[in-house]
């Protein structure tokens, strides 16, 4: 074990700068800046679902503490949500309102796994991901999903990286950083070979509201003893700055989930939850209806300018430019950009994928992208 003046050894196999190693430079750059290394959105939330919308006056406590759980109101709008979309009975017994989707997945991962276990991570991941499964003593193990294959290559692959020490599966639909909504069949023989070797399932379906081809699979519905969905109003509805998701899993698991936050950052912020219950009383599905077309014309314009197809889903552009880089690698490619105020993330952040790049298409307003994205282009010869 570590003593003085030496850290954790888990932390020091987790990255710093996971969205960029160069975001040092945004402030020193004196041209237009591009950010389209980070997952975020230019819109606000919905009217009135905003912070500046929630008074004492109407909601006396929205400074005090939640509940750690998750303040009843909220629990019970998300377990009617979460019932009609999935179809399966859902009360607030099955739910953990979290820190984001980030926290509820360190709930997750606290409350199933311990040092030395080994966690099946389907590739391209979400890049905080491996260092949460890390924090616990936990190894991620990359599996590459990047495949027009069947259903059945995918089970070849997972039965190829299956260790003895496996505990656990993370997969993300829609998918960040690829943009791709994994089919039903595939999630179905995912969570089937979860099952056949007694494997709990961690979803990531945070951009679950953002299909633009094909349709969301939610995985609970193929095995709810052992899945976890996790979930996030962050990017559902333009507040990734409130920090405010949920958990949705077996009931007699959520305890030791509620556990884990408790210790972890007790309860989520308590104006947050109040603007949760808010964006679900009808305003926040208004705002998707007006939102959904806008972030599919962003994605299908900046694909378009890049000659790639438009993404199924989520908010993101994965590509390839090995083509592009010289001896310095995928950094110099992203140096060069930076230089320009074109910020990019890296493809390794996201899993074995070295020359491979991420793009936000909906980090800042569209025209800002427009010109990000044919900056990039040119780079690119395309």
């Amino acid at each position: 074990m570590p003593k003085f003046p030496f850290t954790s050894h888990a932390v020091g196999h987790i990255a710093g700068n996971v969205y960029s190693a160069l975001a040092h430079k945004l402030a020193g750059f004196s041209g237009e800046v591009y950010p389209l290394h980070v997952g975020d959105t230019w819109l606000e939330p919905a009217i009135g679902c905003r912070m500046e919308d929630l008074t004492v006056d109407r909601y006396p406590g929205m400074h005090r503490y939640a509940p750690p759980q998750g303040r009843r109101d909220l629990l019970e709008a998300v377990a009617e949500r979460t019932a009609r979309r999935s179809g399966l009975a859902v009360t607030p017994e099955n739910l953990l309102i979290s820190a984001g989707a980030t926290g509820g997945l360190g709930a997750v991962a606290g409350a199933l796994l311990q040092p030395g276990d080994d966690v099946l991570v389907l590739t391209p991941y979400w890049p905080l991901i491996v260092g949460i499964l890390r924090c616990y003593g936990a190894r991620p193990v990359p599996v590459d999903l990047l495949t027009d294959g069947e259903a059945e290559e995918i089970r070849g692959r997972l039965d190829a990286a299956r260790t003895d020490a496996c505990s656990a599966i993370y997969l993300s639909t829609p998918n960040n950083p690829s943009g791709r909504v994994i089919p039903a069949a595939w999630i179905e023989a995912i969570v089937d070979w979860a099952a056949e070797h007694d494997l709990w399932v961690f979803s990531d379906e945070v951009y679950e509201d953002y299909v633009y081809e094909g349709e969301h699979a939610p995985a609970r519905p193929f095995s709810p003893e052992r899945t976890f969905s996790v979930h996030s109003f962050s990017k559902a509805f333009g507040m990734a700055g409130n920090r405010c998701g949920y958990v949705v899993g077996p009931s007699e698991r959520m305890a030791d989930l509620c556990k884990v936050s408790t210790h972890a950052f007790y309860s989520t912020p308590t104006a947050s939850q109040i603007a949760a219950v808010q964006v679900l009383d009808g305003r926040g599905d208004d705002w998707l209806a007006d939102v959904r077309p806008r972030y599919r014309q962003a994605g299908k314009d900046a694909a378009d300018q890049l000659g790639l197809a438009a993404p199924q889903g989520s908010t993101f552009l994965f590509m390839d430019v090995a083509d592009q880089l010289d001896e310095r690698g995928l950094i110099g490619f992203l140096e060069d950009c930076a230089d320009e105020g074109l910020f990019l993330a890296p493809g390794p952040s996201f899993g074995p994928h070295p020359t491979h790049i991420r793009i936000c298409f909906t980090a800042a307003r569209p025209e800002v992208v427009g010109r990000g994205v044919r900056l990039l282009a040119r780079r690119l010869g395309r």
